[in-house]
Formats: structure tokens, sequence, C-alpha cells
């Protein structure tokens, strides 16, 4: 990866549906030598996808809840962190330093929603010794965003 690949990310993390040929005029480079890079990203696993982010209040998925789940041991917390990634409400899945303990951000309706989801989904799996929930009043930033050096 060059500094060229730096710049051609920056652009792709401000706007992933740019046409190649806004890409190649922005760095100077022909619309091939452009796709060219961006399929050799790919290929490489350095990017990962493309995403449509949308207004969550629009689809009754307005609210936001962490949820810290302790495992029972940690030989399960890699099978329990898979399980919950396949729950369709949850968003993100972390495994923490410091325990053996797994955080979770839910995108739910409302509150009967999130309590049915940790009652009969997360609470009731065998590995869970107990978890903690804590509902976001606001959100004044989300992104999958990550920071890029200037230079490789």
């Amino acid at each position: 990866m060059d500094k060229t690949d730096l710049e051609i990310l920056k652009i792709l993390q401000k706007k992933a549906r740019i046409p190649n040929v806004e890409v190649s005029r922005t760095i100077g480079m022909a619309p091939s030598a452009v796709l060219e890079r961006i399929k050799k990203l790919e290929a490489k696993n350095i990017i990962q996808g493309y995403e449509v982010r949308l207004n969550p209040d629009m689809f009754g998925c307005a609210m936001t809840a962490f949820v810290s789940i302790q495992v029972t041991r940690p030989s399960k917390v890699r099978k329990t962190g898979e399980q919950l990634a396949t729950i369709e409400q949850v968003q993100e899945v972390h495994y923490l330093a410091g325990g053996d303990t797994l955080m979770i951000k839910i995108k739910a309706s409302g509150n009967m929603e999130l309590e049915k989801l940790i009652q009969t989904r997360i609470a009731d799996m065998s590995s869970v010794k107990a978890t903690k929930t804590f509902i976001a009043l606001s959100s004044f930033k989300e992104s999958a965003k990550i920071r890029l050096p200037d230079e490789v």
C-alpha cells in the first residue's frame, strides 16, 4: 500500500459510492488504474465491503442499547460471540479485556423488543452468566470510519 492507495481509501471513506472517474480526477490517475487499485485493496481485504447507512428512526429501530455479557467460562467467549452475532438486531459484538465479558450494541424498536431479546435470546444462552444493559439517551456520533495515516 502506498500514498495513492491511502488517498483512494480516504475518498472512499467519505463517499463509498463515488464513481471511479471522480476518484481518478481527484488524484490525477486514469479511471482504469483507480479501479485496478480498488480491486487489489478488496482482494487484500483492506476494503472489506460497502454499506448503506439507514436512518433507524425511519424503520422503528430508534433505541440503541449496549449490553455487557459475562460468560460462564473463558472457553465460551468465542462461541457465545458468534451466537450473538447471528441476532439480527445486534450490530456489534466485542470481547473486552479485563474479564470474560462481551459487549454488544443493539438497535431495537423499544423497551419491549429489547426486553424480549435479552430474556429469550441472550440470557437464555447456557454460556451467559449475567447481563447488564445500558440504554443510550442520545447518540452524537456513529461511524465505521477509521483514522488513516497521512503516509505509509
